[in-house]
């Protein structure tokens, strides 16, 4: 059996954009208001009750849209008052594309975001954020994988991200 191997160029889709610099704004100082805005991947509501559950924060609104979409222009209205926007879940590649590509969106209109995304898409998620002139972008990583897992094991990965999202806010 003979087997042929050639080799290719791929090419990176992420465009190279060395002058765009893209200010985001810092997190906030007081807990008041916080929008969750939810993909609706598998656990990112749970995810997202857990961060509720485990924040200071005195009132919060969850926002819930398509992961294969954009937010739209009334869900970004909705979070127009919060003083911070946590955006999950991120654990795959289209659906990190818009979580990052809406946590983008929401800093240029100056809300402060925090992405949460998979440690394995987290590379990629800092990468287009780069590639839009956001360097700096708040992604905090939680241990991929995450559809299918119980209740308890997401449970026990949340808890190690609430920390880091404390140590964050203080």
């Amino acid at each position: 059996m003979n087997i042929k191997i050639v080799e290719r160029e791929i090419l990176n889709p992420l465009a190279d954009t060395d002058t765009i610099k893209l200010e985001l704004n810092p997190l906030p100082q007081n807990r008041r208001f916080i929008a969750l805005l939810d993909n609706t991947k598998p656990n990112a509501d749970l995810i997202l009750n857990l961060i509720q559950e485990n924040l200071e924060f005195d009132k919060f609104i969850r926002i819930t849209k398509p992961a294969g979409d954009s937010a739209t222009s009334d869900q970004i209205e909705q979070t127009a008052q919060a003083d911070l926007i946590i955006l999950a879940l991120g654990d795959c590649g289209s659906c990190t594309t818009w979580l990052i590509l809406d946590a983008i969106k929401l800093e240029k209109q100056g809300m402060p975001t925090i992405s949460i995304c998979s440690h394995i898409f987290a590379p990629f998620a800092r990468e287009l954020a780069e590639s839009y002139g956001a360097h700096s972008l708040k992604i905090i990583e939680i241990e991929h994988p995450l559809a299918g897992q119980s209740k308890e094991v997401i449970k026990t990965k949340t808890q190690k991200i609430i920390s880091q999202m404390n140590e964050m806010l203080d």
